[in-house]
This record gives C-alpha cells, sequence and structure tokens, in this order.
C-alpha cells in the first residue's frame, strides 16, 4: 500500500482538539474520496492535554485546570504533554483489529531499528486501571519488556484511523494526581531513557522510513 505523509514538520505542535478533529478529517476525507493508500500524520500538543477513550466520562477530569478532549478511538484515559504522536488513516487491510494494529505496531517498530533501538511486542497486561499507559496489550510496543508505544484504533465504513503515543518523558507526580493511581515506573519507559539527543525531526524521518518499509508490503 501507498503511504502519503502530511508534510507539515515546523508546525506539527497544536492542541488537542485541533489534534483529534484533524484525525476525523482526515478519516471521513479518506472515506469520502475513496483512498486506496494510508495518510500518516506526527503532532505534538500543546497545552498539555487529557485524552480519553470515546466511551469515558470527560466530566471525571473537570476539576483539572488541563485541557480534556475525547479522542474518536477507544482505550483508557493518557495525559500527552512531551510526546511525539502518530496517527495512520488507512482503508482497512485486515478484518482483524488486532492484527491491524500490529502491522502498524511494525511501522513504528522498522522505524525505531534505523535509529538502532529494538524494540518488539508488549505483553499483554489486562488489569483494569485507569491510566493507558499503566496497561499493555500484545499489540503495543515495548523495549527490553517495558512499555514505550501505547496506540488506539477507530473504524468507520471501511476505514482505520489509528494513532498513538510516544513519550520523550512522562510527568509521574501529575499522572499519578489527575489519575489517582500508582504509575507503575518499573514497566514503562520513555524515549529520552532511550536515545540520547535526538531531535523530532530525526525521529520523525526514521519513523516514515519504517512505515514506508511495512506499508510496501501490505
Amino acid at each position: 500500500m501507498k503511504v502519503n505523509f502530511i508534510e507539515d514538520n515546523c508546525n506539527i505542535v497544536n492542541s488537542g482538539k485541533f489534534n483529534m478533529d484533524f484525525d476525523l478529517k482526515t478519516l471521513d476525507f479518506a472515506i469520502e474520496n475513496k483512498i486506496d493508500y494510508a495518510i500518516i500524520r506526527f503532532y505534538q500538543w500543546y497545552p498539555k492535554c487529557i485524552s480519553l477513550g470515546r466511551n469515558q466520562n470527560k466530566n471525571c477530569y473537570k476539576d483539572f485546570d488541563i485541557d480534556v478532549v475525547i479522542r474518536p478511538s477507544g482505550g483508557r484515559a493518557l495525559l500527552h504533554d512531551r510526546e511525539l504522536t502518530y496517527s495512520v488513516v488507512a482503508p482497512i487491510f485486515k478484518q482483524s483489529i488486532t492484527e491491524s494494529y500490529k502491522d502498524i505496531s511494525r511501522g513504528l517498530i522498522s522505524g525505531f531499528k534505523k535509529l538502532s533501538v529494538e524494540l518488539d511486542f508488549a505483553r499483554n497486561e489486562g488489569e483494569n486501571l485507569s491510566y493507558c499507559m499503566n496497561i499493555s496489550s500484545r499489540a503495543d510496543v515495548s523495549y527490553k519488556g517495558k512499555k514505550f508505544i501505547g496506540s488506539a484504533q477507530y473504524r468507520k465504513q471501511g476505514y482505520l484511523l489509528q494513532h498513538g503515543s510516544i513519550p520523550y518523558e512522562l510527568d509521574y507526580d501529575l499522572i499519578e494526581k489527575i489519575f489517582a493511581q500508582k504509575v507503575e515506573k518499573e514497566k514503562i519507559i520513555t524515549l529520552n531513557e532511550i536515545i540520547d539527543n535526538i531531535s523530532t525531526a530525526q525521529l520523525i524521518e526514521a519513523l516514515k522510513e519504517g512505515f514506508r518499509e511495512i506499508f510496501k508490503n501490505i
């Protein structure tokens, strides 16, 4: 499958509402135009923002002076702060959500391999926890057994939208305050703990290569 990247790397920092609206507009564009290729975008968040899975209650976090948005995808709550987010919109290429999720994760794994970082799929941790990074599925991406990249997928009219968070670092104190839950730090890792001194531009270029490599066989 061909891959088109949204080339806006000089202006990738936007509000949570803008980012979620843009993802949905891209999905609707794909459906309306019956595209036969993947559209991939990389973006960041400012100000920091809590995103909730589409079935979660937004009012749960109204007492915090932080933006809150509802993702079109499912999953649990996540604080977006110092990270790079990717989103993929594409025709559904596998009926199994898990298998299509894994293929997209393989693009991430391939991209990090260009940076000499060996990633793998996470172990399944099915606990009923409120904070997204405390939970791993077998389609998420890990580094040496620690969860690194969490993603979520939404499907509509023959197309999928998958997006996921690549954290540079995490504000554990703030996360624990917001979600009233201890972060299992020993099970999570961030980019700054894996690679020193990598720019956002370098990371995006490596991920582009990885996605091209995987999608050419889809």
